[in-house]
């Protein structure tokens, strides 16, 4: 049972308003993360004691999080008709959860990204009305654990026979495995675009047999581990859009601002989401069409005089869509990799990644590890340069394609994204 809000609850989110603003004034950060430490510090349990009476929904997996997060609280926002707690910059471990709690309303809906290393105790201690499971993949090995321990993780809490809708992608043995023994689980055919972290079965140990190159077309193992019954799935339209298609015959337009088929599958795990939780799947999609950008994520800034549109990807998996989104087209791509303790200290995944899709393009290597990645790149076959700054990264890329004012795609891993984002116009 989560405890209810009190006068130590209440001096926590204040000490947690007043941190994060002194923070901001004193240019030490965003103000979304040390709030939230004095806050628990005053009282570990400001969290959950904020959480009391409301409607609370964890977003998690490896990719998709921040976005998915984004889309879901517009859903509730429109749909209920009130203000939505959301910790809408990423800070998704609990001290980013106190402070956006304690800087949110103290009535209506909370929607909640969630490192995936923290799902099981918030589970256990918010007790949500909802929890999406997107998908797990490696990411930050130096932090957090192999994939297949959290996956087992995961199964324990959902085990237990908490009081949760678990909405889940079915297309990811790992969340199969990991949602397999919950009561109540909205099966979802969201895709799986990057399955060299799921060929092996979390039941048996055999390899996972998927019907097509998507995985969206299911899979099964011999010792009859199995993608599940879908309630709801994802179809290519014959413009070249998306479909939300339902077990009770229902197809729905999915149409966002945000490119991309993945962020079209985050959009259909968060509108079946917003329906458990009241607001119908057409209401709610249509709501998330007018989100145009996530935290910063696939915006167009001016970065050294050169438009720029500014991507994030951390892991093997969210390069692969990336590379997916920006092949075929012949804009400059400049890569950017660092490797600190956001990022993960090893970026030895660089070799997972299929680099050889930039392959006839102009492309630049930065960042702190821009050698880590030009060897990787020279290995990938792919002509490039390198140049240390992101800025005159991004200059040089722009001038060597012959066009000043050529459309630049740049991707980043954690921070690279961000130290870019920072000056962008």
């Amino acid at each position: 049972m989560r405890a209810r809000a009190s006068l130590r609850a209440r001096a926590a989110a204040s000490a947690a308003v007043a941190v994060n603003w002194a923070s901001r004034r004193a240019g030490l950060g965003s103000g979304t993360v040390a709030g939230g430490r004095a806050g628990l510090v005053v009282d570990p349990h400001l969290v959950e004691k904020l959480c009391v009476g409301r409607p609370v929904a964890l977003v998690s997996g490896t990719n998709g999080k921040t976005t998915t997060t984004a889309l879901l609280a517009g859903a509730l926002g429109a749909g209920l008709g009130g203000g939505v707690v959301t910790n809408a910059t990423g800070s998704n471990m609990p001290a980013g959860h106190a402070a956006a709690l304690a800087a949110g309303g103290r009535t209506g809906p909370v929607v909640l990204e969630v490192d995936e290393a923290y799902l099981p105790a918030e589970v256990a201690s918010l007790e949500p009305t909802c929890a999406v499971l997107l998908n797990l993949s490696r990411d930050q090995l130096d932090r957090t654990s192999e994939v297949r321990m959290l996956a087992n993780r995961w199964r324990v809490a959902f085990a237990g026979g908490a009081p949760v809708d678990l909405v889940a992608n079915a297309d990811d043995p790992l969340v199969v495995w990991a949602a397999g023994q919950a009561e109540r689980v909205h099966w979802i055919g969201a895709g799986l675009g990057w399955r060299n972290d799921a060929v092996g079965c979390p039941s048996c140990g055999e390899q996972v047999t998927f019907a097509d190159a998507f995985g969206a077309g299911g899979w099964s193992c011999v010792c009859g581990f199995a993608r599940p019954a879908l309630e709801a799935w994802l179809e290519e339209a014959a413009d070249g859009g998306s479909l939300a298609c339902f077990a009770d015959g229902r197809r729905l337009v999915v149409d966002l601002e945000l490119p991309g088929r993945f962020n079209r599958a985050n959009a259909l795990m968060a509108a079946v989401a917003a329906s458990s939780m009241g607001v119908g799947a057409d209401e709610a999609l249509g709501a998330m069409a007018q989100v145009p950008s996530v935290a910063g994520r696939f915006t167009v800034g001016e970065i050294a005089g050169s438009p720029t549109r500014l991507m994030l990807a951390k892991n093997p998996a969210g390069w692969s869509e990336l590379l997916d989104l920006v092949g075929g087209g012949t804009a400059p791509v400049v890569v950017a990799i660092n490797a600190r303790t956001a990022d993960g200290k090893d970026p030895s995944w660089l070799w997972d990644v299929e680099f050889e899709a930039l392959a006839g393009r102009t492309v630049v290597a930065t960042g702190e590890r821009a050698r880590d990645l030009a060897v990787r790149l020279r290995y990938a076959g792919v002509d490039h340069a390198t140049v240390d700054d992101p800025r005159a990264a991004v200059a040089f890329a722009a001038l060597e394609d012959g066009r000043t004012a050529a459309p630049v795609e740049f991707i980043g891993n954690y921070t690279a994204f961000h130290d870019l984002l920072d000056h962008a116009r």
